[in-house]
């Protein structure tokens, strides 16, 4: 098949661990081989500006190697871009920012050769948590969101433009986002709360008996329907003082612009971060995409559909470890790298890969600086007037599946609210394990006895 040429044919090998991201851009042309470690988003890839910028972040590990495969690039028209205003481009600016840190403290503490997370997910449940919060809490949401001066209903209103363009961006990708609260049964909730996410979250609000042992079915069940069944049983169970989850789930399926062919397919090595090789499936494609050569990583461009949405495939240089290249992340030098790409013909070598990630982000978010939503201290008086209320866990859970034909993601953020109120009943106190005991007169604290029972025997 007659193949385009722009440039000279460069070919790139992904056979170690790689980073790479789903993106918005422009059609582009390129090879480039995946054969260790890598790194890759989703991500847009027009100048566009919008409250969350990255859809999902990935590394992973895995093995590979070059052969040929041609693809016929015609010229196609510019793909739609997403429209914004100032403010929602000071927003995507800000949140892109938070995507990047986010990543960098999920790798840094997870232990898992493949890991991913969604940016984006993250950030509506988040975005619908600070609805309900107030004083020193929705400082800190705002602060590690990066919202800086801009008002809630300038945030509000641009989550809710972002959501209504991505999904209509791209007739030839299947795009969805979706988002709901859950509530017990009885519990008071202010009603400014549930109408502006409702009105700028499209939010679907449920009172739910959360004392029934199948709640957290109906909620899962939920998740599973927006996600087409890719996130499963996220939801493990409700503690008796959860009072509300509010989740968000997306899902993406797209086919590549330009499919590798099946026939191509080959076994070959993949080399470890770690050390050693591991056999894996390359896909193989020629043809013109996007290529970007820095310092310390190549990068190529794959778009999907009609190039609003594309993959970014980041292969680190030799002597560069995925840590060391996401450590270097952020959104200007991310805007700096990217604007060096040129297209150029290209044999792109890639690994297919199917896996799915669940992370508590408690921890990550913590250390980013939301630490007093997890606590005692936590305000979020703008849910329910009594207060009382923090943040227990923020549960993500991805998926992701690259073939030949295209890609199928999905994830959700679930942000779990507890009260802080006594229980109802008595609290147990049961000794069934190795116990210390001490018997003292009260008005002196005297210690008359003391004694350990590491295995209780009562003779005659």
């Amino acid at each position: 098949m007659k193949t385009t040429k722009l440039h000279k044919s460069v070919a790139v090998r992904f056979s170690r661990p790689i980073a790479f991201p789903i993106r918005f851009s422009r059609p582009i042309a390129f090879p480039i081989r995946f054969s260790r470690p890598i790194a890759f988003p989703i991500r847009f890839s027009r100048p566009i500006a919008f409250p969350i910028a990255i859809p999902f972040f990935i590394a992973i590990l895995g093995l590979g190697i070059l052969t040929s495969c041609e693809t016929s690039i015609t010229p196609t028209k510019d793909p739609k871009t997403v429209s914004v205003n100032k403010k929602a481009a000071d927003i995507l600016q800000a949140d892109r920012q938070f995507a990047f840190e986010l990543f960098k403290e999920v790798l840094t503490l997870s232990s898992e050769e493949n890991l991913m997370i969604s940016p984006l997910s993250v950030s509506y449940a988040l975005g619908m948590t600070l609805n309900g919060a107030g004083g020193t809490t929705r400082d800190a949401f705002r602060d590690v969101l990066h919202f800086g001066e801009l008002s809630d209903q300038e945030v509000n209103e641009s989550y809710l433009d972002l959501m209504g363009q991505l999904v209509t961006l791209d007739d030839k990708v299947q795009f969805s986002i979706a988002n709901s609260i859950w509530y017990r049964l009885g519990y008071e909730v202010l009603d400014a709360f549930i109408s502006t996410n409702q009105d700028y979250f499209d939010a679907a609000v449920e009172e739910l008996d959360f004392s029934d042992p199948g709640a957290k079915d109906i909620i899962n069940g939920w998740i599973e329907d927006q996600t087409n069944d890719k996130i499963k049983d996220m939801l493990d169970y409700i503690p008796t003082s959860a009072i509300m989850y509010l989740v968000n789930a997306i899902y993406f399926n797209a086919t590549w612009k330009y499919q590798f062919d099946p026939e191509e397919t080959i076994d070959d090595d993949f080399h470890l971060e770690g050390g050693g090789t591991h056999t894996c499936d390359f896909m193989q494609v020629e043809g013109a995409f996007n290529y970007t050569s820095q310092e310390s990583f190549t990068a190529v461009e794959l778009p999907y559909g009609d190039s609003a949405f594309s993959m970014l495939v980041l292969l680190p240089n030799p002597g560069v470890s995925i840590s060391d290249l996401v450590g270097a992340l952020d959104a200007e030098s991310w805007d700096t790298w990217f604007q060096a790409s040129f297209p150029a013909n290209l044999l792109v070598q890639l690994p297919k890969f199917k896996y799915g990630f669940k992370s508590l982000l408690n921890e990550p978010l913590f250390d980013l600086g939301l630490g007093i939503a997890f606590t005692d201290a936590a305000d979020f008086t703008r849910i329910s007037p009594g207060g009382g209320l923090f943040i227990s866990r923020v549960i993500h859970q991805t998926f992701i599946d690259v073939n030949e034909e295209g890609t199928e993601a999905a994830a959700a953020t679930i942000v779990e609210i507890r009260e802080l109120s006594m229980p109802s009943g008595p609290t147990s106190f049961r000794a069934d394990k190795p116990f210390l005991y001490a018997i003292r007169e009260n008005s002196t604290g005297a210690l008359l006895f003391m004694g350990k029972v590491g295995k209780p025997e009562y003779g005659e």
